[in-house]
Formats: structure tokens, sequence, C-alpha cells
């Protein structure tokens, strides 16, 4: 599986921002997408997941001003971002949670700079 992410960029405090995540390859074997972010000096962490069945999960800081979302095709994941702040800044990662054989693997995609400022 290869993840192709886009979206990222300077916006100013309460803007909004799409961020697109394309998979390709093995993409039946995907049951979870996903974005989580890193923002400087702190650890990566969850911001939303979309099941294969649609189910959604949010971080609580998220929510209610980012939406997760996929194309039918599910090969395509959007994060819509609303009411940007400051502290939203960091490098946003797409992720992949497959089950290839017996094996579960995550495949990540190479991370969107989103930077928040006015």
């Amino acid at each position: 599986v290869q993840l192709q992410a886009s979206g990222g960029g300077l916006v100013q405090p309460g803007g909004s921002l799409t961020l697109s995540c394309a998979a390709s390859g093995n993409i039946f074997s995907i049951s979870v997408m996903g974005w989580y972010r890193q923002a400087p000096g702190k650890q990566r962490e969850l911001v939303a997941t979309i099941a294969r069945l649609g189910s959604t999960n949010y971080a609580d800081t998220v929510k209610g001003r980012f939406t997760i979302s996929r194309t039918n095709a599910k090969n395509t994941v959007f994060l819509q971002i609303n009411s940007l702040k400051p502290e939203d800044t960091a490098v946003y990662y797409c992720n992949a949670f497959a089950r290839v054989g017996v094996r579960d693997i995550d495949y990540w995609g190479q991370g969107t700079l989103v930077t928040v400022s006015s």
C-alpha cells in the first residue's frame, strides 16, 4: 500500500483546509484509514480515523472542527479542518491499517505540513 498525502499549507487562525490522502496498491487489505499529526517537540498523535464500514473516531481536541470522509471507492480519504487554531500546527500524516495474510501492517504517507499563523 502506498499513501500520497496533500493539501497542507499556511492558514490564518479560524481558517479552513482540506487534506487528501490517496491510497494505491493493495487497498482491499486496508481496514482503517486515518490521520495523525506531530507538532514540533511532541509525539505523533491520533487525529481521526475511518473504518472500512464507515465508522469514525476523533481525538477530543478536534471533535466538532475536523471531519474525516472518504470516496466511495475507499481509496481516498479527506480531512476537512475548520476553525483552525495555532495549536493545530503540525505535520499531518496519513495512515492505513491493513491485514496482509496473518500480519497487521501500518502504512504511512510522507506527511503534509499545516501551519496556522497570522
